[in-house]
């Protein structure tokens, strides 16, 4: 018998370790790595190729495909500008040079190799501004928190204009009467390849908690909000991004608004029909540039997203939300003049209290709270008053470690994300002891929550709920501890000016 196994290996040109799924649409071969005891398999296709005459759709179902797909390597990332280190970010956070590719509706799964029960689902939606990001980004593998006993699954989907443009004849066309946000229906089909393939390698269908960062943390939001992604997941963790008030960062847009801007990037494009738009390269379109983003289109996001909270429409999962102190997008503080003649100009006569909530120096914290911070704790607030599921919320006070003045920035944004899923090995940086044992924690945080909409387990500080009366908040720093939410009076300000 097992010279037969081994020529039918031989026969297929599968290594000893392979690990075959046949998923609904055709079996896949992964990677068992017995030293982790962990099943890898790499760019799974989830929906046709969006190319062609399927750029700016809906993602349409895969086809069955005959044999075996190899899952060893990750899909192409999404069409984007090349990544090149910037700002707050080194290698580490951006995805590899290559492949790049409008062919990017792939996903991918990490699961222990065991036979005890089903186990709890994490699929992670990666950040970057909804323009660039992959999922290939190596602060995002899997291996160490499938190691904790769940499965981990991240997904790729659309950016910037491939994402997002909106545009009238895009609206007729599409059969439910409307165009955009088609990176939240790939994140909504990767999660409807889940329901449906997941118990196959191990998971429970009914036990998803959805997880991103940045934009990704918008993304929950919306996918909490949608009526579309109603049913597949049971929890959400969102770090440092939401879209329940307007903000510089993410204004609101109405459906017209959003077509008649794609109206305008095609017009300056030169293109006079879509299928001149669809016959062009994806490397002409990434070249034309253009700032679409995700809006309440009337489907995926039907109306308002403070409505949706409301009139409680949501779907009512427990969440797990929080945002870092030195979460920012820029590193230059402005002028104390220059920040005061900017918050008079915007804040007109309450301008003076919001001067005296960050002081003269305050343009840092300022953008910090009102791209990230205000967004979260409005959700965590809402959620809270007019949900029935659970809140917990976090600061990320931990400065990440450098090793000179131009490596060290703090909590910077995105650098929580190597410590929540236990991935400071992939980060270049001087870590020191207590930075392991608050990787360990937190991702341990994280696995709690994934498995029972709680993050409190055995060996870690207690994490109470968030309540709209005292507002108590975990800060993840050298020290663990609960405390009231240190900006609360600044981020009810803001609130109430909004």
């Amino acid at each position: 018998m097992k010279k037969i196994l081994c020529l039918l290996c031989f026969a297929l040109n599968l290594a000893a370790q392979d690990v075959i799924i046949k998923t609904s649409k055709g079996s896949i071969a992964g990677v068992f790595n017995p030293s982790t005891k962990v099943e890898k398999f790499l760019g799974i296709p989830f929906a046709k190729p969006p190319v062609g005459d399927l750029r700016w759709k809906a993602p349409a179902p895969v086809e069955y495909w005959t044999g075996i797909k190899a899952a060893k390597a990750f899909g192409p990332s999404p069409m984007q500008a090349k990544p090149a280190p910037f700002a707050f970010w080194s290698s580490e956070f951006l995805i590899p040079e290559s492949p790049i590719s409008e062919d990017c509706l792939y996903l991918n799964v990490w699961a222990p190799r065991s036979n005890k029960g089903k186990k709890a689902v994490l699929v992670y939606i990666y950040g970057g501004g909804f323009r660039s990001g992959g999922a290939a980004c190596p602060i995002y593998d899997g291996e160490n928190m499938a190691q904790k006993d769940i499965i981990f699954v991240s997904i790729n989907y659309r950016v910037g204009i491939f994402g997002f443009l909106a545009h009238p004849e895009l609206s007729a066309e599409a059969p439910y009467g409307a165009s955009g946000n088609y990176a939240l229906l790939d994140m909504i089909a990767g999660l409807k390849w889940v329901k449906e393939n997941i118990a196959l390698f191990g998971g429970d269908p009914n036990q998803v908690t959805i997880a991103g960062q940045s934009a990704g943390a918008f993304a929950v939001n919306f996918l909490c909000a949608s009526p579309l992604a109603k049913g597949l997941f049971q929890g959400a963790i969102a770090e440092s991004g939401a879209s329940m008030l307007p903000s510089p960062l993410r204004p609101a847009i109405t459906k017209t608004q959003a077509e008649n801007n794609g109206l305008e990037w095609a017009t300056k494009l030169g293109a006079k029909s879509l299928a001149e738009l669809r016959a062009m390269s994806a490397e002409a379109i990434q070249k034309a540039g253009g700032n679409a983003s995700p809006y309440s289109d009337g489907y995926v996001l039907p109306v308002a997203m403070p409505d949706i909270y409301a009139k409680g429409l949501q779907n009512d999962v427990p969440i797990l939300v929080g945002w870092n102190s030195e979460d920012r997008l820029s590193s230059k503080a402005a002028e104390p003049e220059v920040f005061k003649a900017t918050l008079d100009k915007r804040f007109g006569s309450r301008g003076a209290e919001v001067l005296a909530a960050y002081g003269p120096n305050g343009s840092l914290d300022l953008g910090r709270d009102e791209s990230f911070g205000v967004q979260v704790h409005t959700w965590a607030k809402t959620q809270n008053l007019r949900g029935k599921a659970p809140v917990y919320v976090y600061n990320f006070n931990r400065a990440v470690p450098g090793y000179d003045e131009s490596t060290r920035f703090g909590a910077f944004h995105t650098g929580e994300v190597p410590y929540a899923y236990a991935n400071l090995h992939t980060v270049n940086r001087p870590f020191e002891p207590v930075d392991k044992v608050l990787s360990q924690k937190m991702s341990s945080y994280w696995v709690n929550f994934t498995k029972t909409g709680n993050p409190n387990g055995a060996g870690l500080e207690v994490w109470p709920t968030f309540n709209s009366t005292d507002q108590k908040v975990q800060i993840l720093d050298k020290v663990i501890e609960t405390k009231e939410l240190p900006t609360r009076k600044a981020l009810e300000l803001l609130e109430n000016i909004n």
